[in-house]
């Protein structure tokens, strides 16, 4: 937990005034796309999960880090997020590869299923994720593996995993999610909005995938 923690408070960092140059450095190959996939899932995954929580408990927010069993959840959720957040960028990715690059959507397709092939693979299983990360891994690959990618469009439609994962996984009482839902849903969508112009201002298609090989 302390480590993604610091990764994404590292993310942080670079949409802040000392982080400037940082957003201006182009993703011109395989290993800065792959690591914005990851940080960048990292950086909402946290963002969005610890913001509702934190806008929901109030000041009894310090609190809630006494209660281990409520620990157990709250990290069982941050994977659930991280695992969708990675499939939404990722998707978000191939799909602007494949429009701004010659070589295609097949060849962007294949080279983001890669790239998150290695992150998952680097990550492993980490102990505090809960029962059902090894499906949700699965249903990151399979998603990807399935994706249309000439059909995705420069928008926020990709963006489903997420939203959608904040709405089942957060810890919170199931008759406020039901009042919440909206709101939560959104929350997510936003956080995506500056990511999303980050990649498009930054993203070299034709020296990512000319790296590729």
């Amino acid at each position: 937990m302390l480590m993604r923690l610091r990764k994404g408070a590292s993310v942080l960092t670079e949409y802040l005034g000392a982080g400037a140059k940082g957003r201006s450095r182009a993703v011109a190959d395989v290993d800065a796309l792959s690591h914005f996939l990851d940080t960048r899932a990292s950086l909402v995954a946290q963002t969005t999960l610890y913001g509702y929580l934190r806008t929901r408990a109030g000041t009894r927010f310090p609190l809630l880090f006494e209660d281990d069993a409520f620990v157990v959840s709250i990290n069982h959720a941050k994977w659930q997020m991280w695992l969708a957040c990675l499939s939404d960028i990722a998707v978000y990715a191939g799909a602007l590869l494949g429009d701004r690059s010659r070589a295609g959507h097949a060849a962007a397709g294949a080279l983001v299923q890669r790239l998150v092939e290695g992150i998952l693979e680097r990550t492993g299983t980490p102990a505090d994720s809960g029962p059902l990360f090894a499906a949700g891994a699965g249903a990151v690959r399979e998603r990807l593996r399935r994706c249309d990618w000439p059909a995705l469009a420069d928008d926020e439609a990709v963006f489903t995993a997420s939203p959608e994962a904040l709405v089942l996984h957060a810890p919170i009482v199931r008759e406020l999610m039901v009042l919440d839902e909206e709101i939560v849903r959104n929350s997510v969508r936003f956080r995506w909005q500056e990511v999303r112009r980050d990649l498009r201002a930054r993203l070299d298609a034709e020296a990512v995938l000319g790296h590729s090989n």
